[in-house]
């Protein structure tokens, strides 16, 4: 396997781990009634640009198909 491929697929890796982490912390904070909206705010925006930024990873991943 090519090496730039295996990086890739490593820290897609990484950041679907951050990303499950996150979602299950915004999960339990979403419950507590004192909860710091702001905090729960930023932590969804990170949650999102983390999905974002591993589509962006596994489009790579993607051979180009000519036409």
């Amino acid at each position: 396997m090519d090496d730039r491929i295996q990086a890739l697929t490593a820290r897609i890796v990484e950041l679907q781990l951050e990303h499950r982490d996150l979602d299950a912390a915004i999960e339990r904070l979403a419950v507590d009634t004192a909860v710091d909206e702001l905090r729960l705010k930023r932590m969804k925006k990170r949650k999102l640009q983390l999905k974002d930024h591993i589509v962006a990873l596994q489009m790579q991943l993607i051979p180009d198909i000519p036409a």
